[in-house]
């Protein structure tokens, strides 16, 4: 979105599949930016965007490559604050001089970087090197093996010579570590230290961003109805009540109870909105319809585009009760778009379809609202804030749109999804119980494809195993397995084992994310 009063920060994207972190920490520090692809920015782009500095992203491309992208060549002639992150760096240096190799050591995960003989520790670099090394996230195969004239090093790690290069006089600046991520404790600091250098002022706030987004959203729906697709998640109910904030009584939520909630979960959502926020709802009761078409289904990408047919099916019916709808409101969020497609039309790799992107049919009879799609979910959760939610319901944990769907591996049937729901239950109230919830990002039963023997009163069963799972993180993007304590994990075991009939056996699943997902589907 376009906010012309506002200092703008360009970032052009190679395809990184975390481009959009560089964004999320710049709006932490108040700073507006928006990413465009690479292909699409040009000389007269430059020209008509007006930005104050530009950040590189990483990719997934090697410069060494004829036809690999690269920057315009006149970005490096206008005077302006340019950081280059991984790919970024390497673009810089090919582009400016210097020389990019593939073929060495390469770096993936946490590295060390040393100050660099000399080093001043002033400028964007303040602040670094406090402990005598920094912590990185590294990413990258080929390596910068010779420098673009006016850049000097500022730190090394073992398998790049040049993990941080800058040339003071032009304020290029290129690091070949990824700043962005969680992994790079002070990657903050580098990039408060470059807007700080460009003279940003940091007056971007999410509160700005709630009355950006309800402009536009007056301005796309004009006086036609829409219809939002209500899960009772986070996402959903965020973009529901900002949507309601924009256009009042046109939208109509539609809440399709497909029978892959959790326990009481679709009596909760009907409640809440129709006795707390006075939304018109549509309670579309379409458990049989989903459970039919997915019986015998076993493939997750078949499972999760059967439901986002299906669901858009509903959508379409519903749409004629209230009026004939034009638009389908969604809270697709980003993260779930940079794993299906790639945003802003990048080269990003897809890694998943969701239920609400991938599993779009090509002519669905409306255009979609999706206010929240360049959103993370903490920044969701601060929208929900500022919109007045309660805290309660802001904080809880992520539900994915497929629902037990995706937690059930295997084929779906309906003994399997009551013994899953009974398990969660189990499962979520222990971490309540022990005051763990908010300080885990997710938790779930996973109910796994496998039965296996066991003992019980003397007599042998042969029962479901399920996997719990609960994760850390901050935005989604990458993750780590909660550490719970071996009592806690023997004590919902026992509880899951004796109160729910059909499982016998509980695992702990301490995969992190990557090479994982958080979800197991």
């Amino acid at each position: 979105m376009t906010q012309i009063a506002h200092d703008r920060l360009l970032i052009i994207d190679f395809g990184s599949q975390v481009t959009q972190l560089i964004a999320r920490r710049l709006r932490e520090l108040n700073v507006y930016c928006e990413i465009h692809p690479f292909n699409k920015v040009d000389d007269a782009f430059l020209r008509d965007f007006g930005a104050r500095a530009v950040i590189l992203s990483g990719g997934p491309a090697s410069v060494t490559e004829a036809a690999s992208p690269r920057a315009p060549q006149s970005l490096f002639d206008l005077g302006l604050p340019v950081l280059g992150i991984c790919y970024g760096q390497q673009v810089m240096m090919e582009q400016l001089g210097g020389k990019v190799e593939s073929g060495h050591h390469r770096e993936f995960g946490r590295a060390f970087v040393e100050p660099a003989s000399g080093h001043r520790g002033d400028g964007i670099f303040a602040g670094l090197f406090a402990a005598g090394r920094e912590e990185v996230w590294m990413s990258h195969g080929d390596r910068v093996t010779t420098l673009a004239p006016g850049f000097e090093v500022i730190g090394t790690s073992p398998n790049a010579p040049f993990a941080i290069v800058g040339d003071e006089s032009r304020h290029f600046y290129a690091v070949q570590f990824h700043p962005e991520v969680h992994h790079t404790p002070n990657g903050r600091v580098l990039l408060q230290n470059f807007v700080r250098l460009a003279g940003f002022t940091g007056d971007w706030t999410m509160g700005a961003y709630k009355d950006e987004a309800i402009r536009k959203i007056r301005e796309q729906v004009g006086d036609a109805r829409v219809i939002c697709g209500l899960s009772g998640g986070v996402d959903s109910s965020v973009a529901a009540v900002l949507i309601h904030e924009a256009i009042g009584d046109q939208l109509t939520c539609v809440f399709v109870d497909h029978g892959l909630m959790r326990q009481n979960e679709a009596e909760e959502v009907v409640a809440m909105f129709r006795d707390t926020y006075n939304i018109p709802l549509i309670h579309a009761d379409e458990a049989d319809l989903f459970l039919g078409a997915l019986e015998g289904v076993s493939d997750p990408e078949v499972k999760r585009k059967t439901i986002g047919r299906l669901f858009i099916e509903v959508f379409e019916k519903h749409a004629k009760s209230v009026g004939g709808a034009e638009f389908l409101a969604q809270g697709t969020l980003y993260p779930d778009v940079i794993e299906s497609v790639s945003f802003s039309g990048g080269p990003s790799v897809t890694i998943k379809s969701h239920h609400n992107v991938g599993g779009l049919p090509e002519k669905m009879g409306m255009k979609l609202v999706e206010p929240l799609r360049e959103l993370f979910k903490d920044e969701v959760r601060a929208l929900g804030r500022e919109l007045g939610l309660p805290a309660h319901f802001i904080g809880r944990h992520p539900f994915p749109g497929p629902g037990l769907a995706i937690r059930c591996p295997g084929e779906i049937t309906r003994e399997k999804l009551e013994i899953l729901r009974k398990a969660d239950a189990v499962y979520i109230d222990q971490i309540r119980k022990h005051g763990l919830y908010d300080a885990i990002w997710q938790a779930f039963v996973a109910l796994l494809p496998v039965r296996t023997v066991g003992v019980m009163g003397d007599g042998r069963t042969y029962d479901y195993a399920c996997a719990l799972r609960a994760v850390t993180s901050v935005d989604g993007m990458t993750a780590d397995y909660y550490p719970f304590t071996h009592e806690f994990l023997g004590e919902t075991a026992t509880r899951i084992i004796n109160e729910v009939k059909g499982i016998n056996r509980v695992t702990y699943d301490i995969t992190s994310k990557p090479p994982g997902t958080i979800e197991w589907e």
